[in-house]
């Protein structure tokens, strides 16, 4: 199982917010190219997001699917990578103080990452996590956003900015 952490500094809100918007997925979400939701209203129990995958040449079509969702609080996806088979991730949003502590769970499910999943595999998985998590971070502490419910939290240490994830 790979779990990484990262505090943003933001409220839990406002980290929801870039989560619930089912068109920004692939602004922060590794390896995915383009998103737009297909099913349901996103992020509510069984909506689905429509994602693609480039490889070189290739695009491959795949999806997510909510699982579980306690608004503000917890967002569990299954996604879909065809044969690769799917994976449960888990995004955790708790408050920290004025900003906010996101934490991802994420392991195979099914078919072959599911078959094949060792330490190794979890090594690629937190790599991954890490990227994402940055992603998201940037999005949810950027002033360029167009939303005034994501401004920064100031950091309490003079000259540490953002710091505090795995």
């Amino acid at each position: 199982m790979a779990r990484r952490h990262r505090l943003i500094r933001v409220s839990p809100s406002a980290v929801w917010a870039v989560l619930a918007d089912g068109h920004r997925y692939a602004e922060w979400v590794v390896g995915t190219a383009r998103s737009e939701p297909v099913r349901g209203q996103w992020p509510h129990k069984d909506a689905a997001i429509r994602f693609q995958v480039r490889l070189g040449p290739l695009r491959l079509a795949n999806e997510t699917v909510v699982r579980h969702c306690e608004e503000g609080v917890e967002l569990e996806l299954e996604a879909h990578a065809g044969v690769l088979g799917t994976a449960r991730i888990a995004i955790e949003l708790r408050p920290w103080g004025d900003q906010c502590l996101v934490i991802v769970d994420e392991h195979p499910l099914q078919g072959a990452g599911g078959r094949l999943h060792n330490v190794g595999f979890d090594a690629l998985i937190q790599l991954r996590h890490r990227t994402m998590l940055a992603r998201l971070a940037r999005l949810c502490e950027s002033p360029a956003t167009d939303a005034p419910h994501l401004t920064p939290v100031p950091s309490a240490v003079p000259g540490v900015e953002g710091a505090g994830h795995a």
